[in-house]
């Protein structure tokens, strides 16, 4: 049987692991000051806090299971936590953006916005959102990244509407898509073009209102790649499954 470990040790892990918790609900914060930019008018701050809020979700998973906070905060639910940030930064901020900053049809606008906060809170709430092996069930709520799109490429605001629509119904569609973070397949070249593509967002953002319309094209590689691999995953699981049926029926 194992030593027990020390009391001043198991409070420093214990220590570590709320340290934990509290980089994530930094994330509420820079949500916050992003929400304050958008309303003042200041488009690069908001994007930049965007930006933070995304790297704070994108790194505070590897560090609660690194320090093994369920093991040593087994009564407090951090997942929770995480989801409650998550919608704040990927639905709720994006959207007051899209809508606050004109790039909806006036008007009907209002009713365009409800759309990803009512499909996201449903999808947020969904026992098989992020599924057992790693993947995003339905449209993954990046509407973060939409918004950022939306705002640079100057579409027409009805097709913004449509792009928009289209999402929010996406949510409920049964596809999977990566988690980049922790779906096994090609998730070190995953988290490289993540890592490139975020340092790329950055330069754009740094350079706005008027971004490189260059830097901008190239930087669709990445929503092409996760979404092309999320399909081609999706379509090889399609191939196997059929495959197991006839098996296990023979």
């Amino acid at each position: 049987m194992a030593d027990p470990i020390p009391e001043r040790a198991a409070r420093l892990r214990q220590g570590l692991a709320w340290g934990a918790h509290l980089y994530t609900a930094l994330g509420s914060l820079a949500g916050f000051l992003a929400l304050l930019a958008i309303f003042r008018g200041q488009v690069r701050a908001a994007f930049l806090w965007m930006l933070v809020a995304g790297v704070i979700d994108s790194t505070d998973g590897a560090l609660a299971r690194k320090v093994n906070v369920k093991s040593w905060l087994p009564g407090f639910d951090g997942s929770k936590m995480d989801d409650i940030v998550d919608y704040l930064n990927y639905v709720v901020v994006p959207v007051v953006l899209v809508y606050h900053w004109g790039l909806l049809p006036q008007g009907a606008g209002i009713w365009v916005a409800a759309l990803p906060l009512l499909a996201s809170a449903y999808g947020f709430c969904q026992a098989e959102a992020k599924t057992p092996d790693h993947f995003f069930k339905g449209f993954p709520s990046y509407w973060n990244i939409v918004a950022f799109y939306l705002y640079v490429t100057g579409f027409p605001v009805w097709l913004n509407a449509v792009i928009i629509v289209i999402l929010a119904l996406c949510v409920f569609v049964p596809l999977r898509f990566v988690y980049p973070s922790r779906t096994p397949t090609l998730r070190v070249l995953t988290c490289a073009l993540c890592a490139l593509w975020a340092g790329i967002m950055l330069v754009l953002i740094w350079q706005l209102p008027t971004p490189s319309r260059t830097l901008l094209a190239a930087s669709w590689f990445f929503p092409v790649y996760y979404v092309g691999l999320s399909l081609y995953l999706q379509a090889g699981r399609r191939e196997k499954t059929p495959r197991s049926t006839a098996s296990s029926v023979s």
